[in-house]
């Protein structure tokens, strides 16, 4: 059977990726391999971790792609819906089985999901929060200042697959974690991160096991 073919989109430090990454060496994940890693800021720490792993990156960010292309430059949202176009054809050139966001600050339009929707291939994200609860930006400091405020007594992350709306799509992966009394939000924020590390590789699984089932996908040359 064909390797399954992974591009990652960072933002960040890599923690995710790497994660991935360690659990394809390790054979956690089995017959697969990343693609390329995508970031949208230069100086992404995950860029050198997928260099150091060799693996192909490539750097694709909005405020670049506006000053090279200044006819979409009069209004935000045809910016941002040319960018995404142009970065889903930079991610499909890979021909990946699955696309997976793993710390991507950006948040991606239709017109990023639907060519690779239109070819069978999923995307996932990882979002730090229970499903339906603080979507969007700051969602780890969110939970933190409702535990404060009494309104809630647990948080957690999902692994979902992406749709339109914000960190809103079909869970993959949900893990709860009880917030501690006394608990800083930094104590918090790394206690999430060590979950996070397992469920993006959890996710990762269930991507690939459900790929096998739902049967090939672009990236499969036998397909």
């Amino acid at each position: 059977m064909p390797a399954t073919r992974i591009t990652v989109l960072i933002s960040g430090n890599g923690t995710n990726l790497q994660a991935i990454i360690n659990a394809i060496e390790d054979g956690t994940i089995q017959n697969t391999e990343i693609v390329r890693v995508v970031s949208n800021r230069a100086a992404a720490k995950g860029l050198i971790r997928a260099k150091e792993a060799k693996i192909p990156t490539l750097y694709h960010n909005l405020k670049r792609f506006g000053e090279q292309n200044p006819a979409y430059q009069h209004d935000p949202d045809v910016l941002r819906q040319q960018y995404d176009g142009e970065l889903a054809d930079l991610v499909l050139q890979d021909q990946p089985n699955l696309l997976v966001a793993a710390g991507f600050m950006h948040i991606l339009s239709p017109a990023f999901l639907d060519p690779l929707a239109k070819l069978g291939i999923p995307a996932l994200n990882l979002h730090p929060a229970l499903p339906g609860q603080f979507n969007g930006i700051d969602a780890i400091a969110r939970a933190h200042q409702a535990f404060l405020q009494g309104s809630i007594t647990k948080t957690g992350l999902t692994v979902h697959y992406m749709i339109a709306e914000v960190d809103a799509g079909e869970p993959l992966v949900i893990k709860e974690l009880n917030i501690q009394p006394g608990e800083t939000l930094e104590h918090l924020e790394q206690r999430m991160h060590t979950q996070e590390w397992l469920a993006i590789v959890e996710g990762v699984q269930l991507a690939i096991k459900n790929l096998s089932m739902a049967g090939p996908t672009v990236g499969d040359p036998h397909g």
